[in-house]
């Protein structure tokens, strides 16, 4: 099998905007697309095909070490693929099933399983933390033998994978690969933020700040929830109209946020979704939420970043601060009703695709991601 390893970090990448020639990773080149030998699926487990992994911030926050994962690491956590290999113990899941990846196994067990949060179960958690699979320690190995440890339980930067029954989700097979690609991430958070975390109902307002892939899958879902004003912020004028095709009805830049906000909804937004991965920006929104509003925290900050608020917000004006991890999704339950969506013309997440490269590109790939110049760019092997 092929896939691409992260041996070592690297810390720095061009800002937003860069000009052409100062490319970080292209040059450092972190991931080494390797052929390693193809491990087999054990009781509980399948090995999957993959047609096509996406590029995501949260595989880059690992490249440049802010997000600190045990090395070697075989990265990537949303992708698509085909079951080719079923282990013992797998009775719902067949060989040729077209399968959504997705980065949190839950154990149905735990504390949060039980009462229905998967996206945050105890077990996947430590699993995901140590590089290991949710039904036993990390399979693949360097050509050398070291281990080398399991990003998320998908490693998905390779043309196959061997997951838990518990990171798949069983698709339609008319589901084009581009498409199904971009659900066990991008869509299932952003998606989720808006419909599950935060609830939005018809009429109310709904500001987006961040336009990657998840803060346009939550302009989107916005959209569809029937908010009255979906108002999207970004530095990267770039991403306007991708964000006005997305259903966004104002957009602008974060200098534009307070003027955008008071304009269509007076003294602040229901519903504030912080997709950037900023504690000030995570502060901001607080700021720009109407009285009883909530802000959904759904980036990733670096784990130094410390927030920094008037307290007196949450009682005396009543907002509401909620964490939002994989959109509080059941991934078993929403990827098919997004998909419904989809079909009926009311989530057009194509428009995250930007294109489509061989995976021996991944490097250039975080270049192009680090510096805003795709909102998800899909690799094949």
């Amino acid at each position: 099998m092929k896939a691409a390893v992260l041996y070592s970090t690297v810390p720095s990448a061009p800002k937003a905007g860069a000009a052409p020639g100062t490319e970080n990773y292209a040059d450092a080149r972190p991931l080494l697309v390797q052929d390693l030998e193809q491990p087999e699926p054990r009781a509980g487990e399948l090995g999957v095909a993959i047609s096509y992994s996406s590029l995501c911030h949260s595989d880059l926050s690992v490249v440049d070490g802010s997000r600190v994962r045990p090395l070697p690491m075989a990265l990537g956590h949303e992708a698509v693929g085909r079951v080719v290999s079923v282990g013992e113990g797998v009775p719902d899941v067949s060989v040729g099933d077209h399968v959504v990846l997705v980065f949190v196994p839950s154990c149905g067990q735990c504390r949060a399983c039980l009462a229905g949060r998967p996206a945050l179960c105890h077990r996947a958690a430590e699993v995901n933390g140590s590089g290991d699979l949710l039904h036993g320690p990390a399979l693949l190995r360097t050509p050398a033998g070291e281990r080398i440890n399991h990003h998320l339980g998908v490693s998905a930067f390779a043309d196959f994978a061997v997951v838990a029954r518990e990171s798949v989700v069983v698709i339609d097979d008319d589901v084009p690969d581009t498409v199904a690609a971009m659900f066990g991430c991008a869509v299932l958070t952003g998606m989720g933020a808006v419909l599950n975390t935060a609830g939005v109902s018809p009429g109310q307002s709904v500001a987006v700040f961040g336009l990657g892939a998840v803060g346009l899958s939550a302009v989107m879902a916005a959209r569809l929830a029937g908010a009255a004003g979906v108002i999207a912020i970004d530095p990267n004028q770039g991403k306007h109209q991708l964000a006005r095709d997305a259903g966004a009805t104002a957009v602008g830049t974060p200098e534009d946020a307070a003027r955008l906000i008071t304009e269509a909804s007076g003294d602040g937004v229901d519903v504030a979704i912080e997709a950037v991965g900023s504690a000030g920006v995570i502060a901001s929104c607080l700021e720009l939420v109407t009285r009883g509003g909530a802000v959904v925290s759904v980036g990733l900050p670096h784990p130094s970043a410390q927030l920094t608020v008037p307290a007196l917000q949450f009682a005396g004006a009543g907002k509401r601060l909620l964490g939002s991890y994989m959109g509080d999704a059941v991934p078993s339950r929403d990827i098919p009703k997004y998909l419904a969506y989809w079909r009926e013309g009311r989530l057009p997440v194509d428009l995250l695709h930007t294109d489509t490269r061989p995976l021996s590109e991944i490097n250039e790939g975080l270049d192009a991601l680090a510096s805003g110049q795709v909102v998800r760019r899909l690799f094949r092997a």
